[in-house]
């Protein structure tokens, strides 16, 4: 995965300034989400990983798929991808897009992984806590997994927070068996 992440962070960087430099954050961050899902559908991934497909090839089959949804800088980005033998990597690059613009907007994603469905009032609290603790405004993602047993694990950039019943019971194992 770490490979992945630094081949797709040059174009994540690249597309990013562009659309900063062009004002068009929401634009590029709308239309890389939707490439993303094209990209990450099992049929189009054959498709782009096909040997006796041009590069340009490719690149007309996917813009084709978007029909309409791209507007002409990214379907230069696209093909620009297409060239590189980079289209696989579209989820990846979609990501550290999206790392860069939520820092751009101050803002932080936070994903929180619970055993149960958190109340309404818990995740208000849980909010204001980590809007507090990263002086950032917060986007949060929930999950529910219930092999958690109990707690959450929050996930903020590259912090993890396990407060999970299973977390506390492998730590409890690690330090019986050392």
């Amino acid at each position: 995965m770490a490979e992945l992440t630094t081949l797709a962070r040059p174009y994540a960087k690249a597309a990013f300034e562009y659309a900063l430099s062009a004002k068009a954050l929401v634009a590029w961050s709308e239309s890389l989400a939707f490439a993303s899902a094209v990209a990450s559908d099992a049929q189009i991934q054959l498709v782009l990983k096909s040997p006796a497909l041009t590069a340009i090839r490719k690149s007309e089959i996917f813009i084709d798929i978007c029909e309409g949804k791209l507007d002409e800088k990214v379907k230069s980005f696209i093909n620009t991808l297409s060239v590189n033998n980079r289209l696989p990597l579209l989820p990846v690059i979609f990501k550290g897009f999206e790392k860069l613009r939520l820092e751009e907007e101050a803002m932080m994603e936070v994903s929180i992984t619970s055993a149960f469905e958190l109340s309404e009032g818990e995740k208000t609290k849980l909010l204001n806590a980590l809007k507090a603790r990263f002086n950032k405004d917060i986007n949060m993602v929930s999950d529910i997994e219930k092999g958690l047993i109990g707690g959450l694990v929050i996930r903020a950039g590259d912090l993890v927070i396990d407060g999970s019943i299973r977390g506390r019971i492998q730590k409890l194992t690690e330090a019986m068996n050392s």
